[in-house]
């Protein structure tokens, strides 16, 4: 099997699919590894590195997406500015890409159609499902775990205010108060992040065992007023809810946004587009000089006005949409990165081939299209594909 670690082009992108020690895991299994020259700069992984690990070094993407049968990579394929094509227009019928697609975010959809018609089979990290035989493959915990730590680094980064109290000669300055919505793997990181940093935390999520494990790190927990039995689906994820459902939400969360600091909005539900939380009017409502970080923009974004990649100041708030701020991280997170795709990789391989079994739970999450059509549950509820 010919493997392609293309150097990741999205602007400010420092992670790379494949690090040294994965390569070297790669080739001992009998896979040939591709490595664009420079991909691993941005993590300090090196192109000696690769070379010393048995990757054969490639000038160009071009030539890598040519020669692999499977493509590993970390972000979205996206439009190729040197080669003024498309990254799926590089790839070709046939091929296997692993990377995050988030195909169910409306962003998305037209590159998730490129694939179909390319004949692209793709499968999305974002769909590794969360259970004990697949913890090791889990890319998405592992971003989630960096972006929760450094996504309250960055809000205390655009905060007007300090984080902890500061007595001063001229008086005290109370802390800040720190809400985060959506208690999974980055809601955690955060409120321990935030709470390390000397804020006062609050926590809302939908499902009571992730309140009562914000609660176990010193949060006070919001009540979101949504019944258990509907904000809990298969495998203790988030369920989808209702608009009726969502406005009292809303509703419930109101006066505490008015009050925070920074609100930190990881709040998914796997395959789907992130559920909105914070409305323009609630946004209006906020702190002059106040902060959201919303993480969950891959899917959409909680809050409804959160520029997608970038950081905008709206209505006196600071919205802080960047996709990538693992990539922030990137030697930590492009070591975990590589473990989680080097186990999936190995998962899905028989006799150094790419063998997909359509009725394993972990390949039915992740697959997104495949002998070209889409095929992704939650990609076609959002397309509204029959």
């Amino acid at each position: 099997m010919i493997i392609g670690i293309p150097k990741e082009i999205m602007p400010g992108e420092a992670r790379v699919a494949a690090s040294p020690e994965t390569v070297k895991k790669f080739v001992a299994d009998g896979a040939q590894v591709l490595v664009e020259k420079t991909a691993g700069d941005g993590s300090f992984y090196h192109d000696e590195d690769y070379k010393a690990a048995g990757a054969e070094l490639i000038a160009t993407a071009e030539e890598v997406y040519k020669r692999a049968e499977l493509i590993l990579k970390v972000k979205e394929p996206l439009f190729n500015e040197e080669y003024k094509k498309h990254e799926v227009d590089l790839m070709h019928e046939g091929q296997y890409l692993i990377t995050f697609i988030h195909p169910a975010s409306p962003v998305n959809h037209e590159m998730v159609k490129m694939l179909a018609k390319q004949g692209v089979i793709s499968l999305t990290l974002d769909g590794v499902p969360r259970i004990s035989r697949a913890q090791n493959m889990d890319a998405l915990t592992s971003m989630s775990t960096c972006a929760g730590y450094k996504g309250i680094l960055m809000a205390s980064n655009y905060l007007s205010k300090f984080m902890p109290q500061m007595f001063t000669a001229v008086g005290a300055i109370q802390p800040a108060k720190v809400l985060v919505l959506g208690v999974g793997v980055a809601g955690l990181q955060a409120l321990a992040t935030a709470r390390r940093l000397g804020a006062i935390t609050y926590a809302a999520d939908i499902r009571p065992a992730a309140a009562e494990q914000a609660q176990s790190l010193g949060a006070k927990v919001i009540d979101t007023g949504v019944p258990a039995e509907l904000a809990i689906a298969k495998g203790g994820y988030a369920n989808k809810l209702s608009e009726e459902w969502l406005v009292k939400e809303r509703e419930n969360l109101k006066d505490i946004i008015k009050e925070a600091d920074i609100v930190f909005c990881s709040a998914l539900v796997p395959g789907k587009v992130a559920p909105i939380l914070i409305t323009e009017d609630m946004l209006k409502d906020m702190k002059n000089g106040s902060v959201i970080v919303d993480i969950s923009i891959d899917q959409g974004g909680n809050c409804a006005q959160t520029p997608p990649g970038d950081v905008e100041v709206k209505h006196n708030v600071t919205l802080v949409g960047i996709k990538n701020i693992p990539g922030m991280l990137p030697t930590s997170s492009t070591w975990m990165f590589s473990q989680n795709v080097y186990h999936l990789v190995h998962f899905l391989t028989k006799d150094n081939k790419i063998v997909l079994d359509f009725n394993d739970e972990i390949v039915q999450s992740i697959l997104v299209t495949h002998d070209g059509k889409i095929v992704h549950a939650g990609a076609r509820e959002a397309m509204n594909l029959s």
